[in-house]
């Protein structure tokens, strides 16, 4: 069982905005207009992957680009000025092709149903015990053909850098921006990676071996006991252990009560 005395007294400690360096999540301070923000996020969310410090290096070359207003960008632009301006782009698996799939993916959705919200909303159903469903409505409106970028949430994958951008977007506090009011937060799944599969098997949160969606559906089930209108409160926080140097994974065993 775990210390949720302990839990919180970390997630007072750590939840806060001067830890957030290095992560992509920082980049969504900038856009105070949810137009601009909710573009940013998933464009920042699927590019975290790799080194931390080309990741930065990428979003904030796609960034740059975009302007001060990425949704002002994106209305103004067509397949083939996309593909004009990040022709060349390269981070890691992705190419310029898949950005400019994703880029024309988002702005299909904003011209269809508005905006990203607005399009995830209209997938959700009242009876939905996660957000996985409406999750897969969402991925399959965007049609992405970078499927390392956008994965399928069926294809059994934790969709780690999909359920991290939610996090940002529905959850409100001193670190997540939040913006999307009306996707219920106590469906949202934790944003498995290594780390968080680290400190699920070390707390008992989950048996599972393999870190995939079967493991972040444990997890979450356990933080849900803890945090049931928020069961993904404590990610950012626990995350901050094994990613900062200054803080080691080990030292969270005394979680366990």
């Amino acid at each position: 069982m775990i210390n949720k005395t302990g839990l919180e007294n970390i997630y007072k400690k750590f939840n806060r905005r001067k830890y957030v360096h290095p992560d992509p999540l920082e980049f969504l301070y900038r856009y105070p207009d949810i137009q601009d923000r909710e573009i940013v996020g998933l464009i920042s969310s699927s590019l975290a992957y790799g080194r931390v410090a080309q990741i930065l290096k990428s979003i904030e070359t796609v960034l740059d680009k975009m302007g001060s207003s990425p949704f002002k960008f994106l209305l103004k632009s067509n397949s083939i000025s996309l593909a004009r301006t990040f022709l060349g782009f390269k981070h890691r698996f992705t190419t310029d092709e898949g950005l400019v799939s994703l880029m024309t993916g988002i702005k299909k959705v904003i011209s269809r149903h508005g905006s990203l919200n607005m399009c995830f909303v209209a997938g959700i159903n009242r009876n939905d015990k996660t957000i996985i469903e409406a999750l897969a409505k969402f991925v399959a409106e965007l049609n992405c053909s970078d499927r390392h970028l956008i994965p399928f949430p069926e294809n059994r994958g934790a969709c780690k850098r999909l359920n991290l951008f939610l996090r940002w977007m529905v959850r409100k506090d001193e670190v997540d921006p939040g913006g999307w009011k009306t996707v219920p937060k106590r469906n949202l799944i934790v944003p498995l990676d290594t780390h968080m599969a680290r400190i699920g098997l070390m707390l008992g949160a989950t048996m599972r071996k393999t870190a995939d969606m079967k493991m972040a559906l444990e997890i979450t089930e356990t933080f849900k006991k803890l945090a049931p209108r928020d069961p993904v409160k404590y990610d950012f926080a626990l995350t901050r252990f094994g990613i900062r140097n200054d803080l080691q994974i080990t030292s969270l065993s005394n979680l366990q009560s």
